[in-house]
């Protein structure tokens, strides 16, 4: 295996945790308290994982999807 190999491996085991805990029932109660949506943060580690994966297209989607969604909630919020 090639360092870069092993390196990309690494980073896949990291997605992979960081997604168990954003699907976590404890990590999403405690997320939603702070007012983050989880689905979205879901959103966003999967976009970072396309862009490092060379998938720039996906994340380019996947980035403006949500940011387009988190600037519609904060301007949803700004007028309550």
């Amino acid at each position: 295996m090639t360092e870069r190999s092993l390196a990309m491996k690494e980073l896949d085991d990291v997605f992979e945790d960081l997604d168990t805990l954003l699907k976590n029932p404890e990590v999403g109660a405690e997320l939603t308290a702070n007012g983050i949506n989880t689905s979205l943060a879901i959103v966003a580690a999967e976009a970072l994982k396309a862009y490092l994966a060379g998938d720039k297209a996906r994340a380019v989607e996947d980035f403006e999807t949500v940011a387009e969604e988190i600037k519609a909630r904060l301007t949803r919020k700004d007028l309550s």
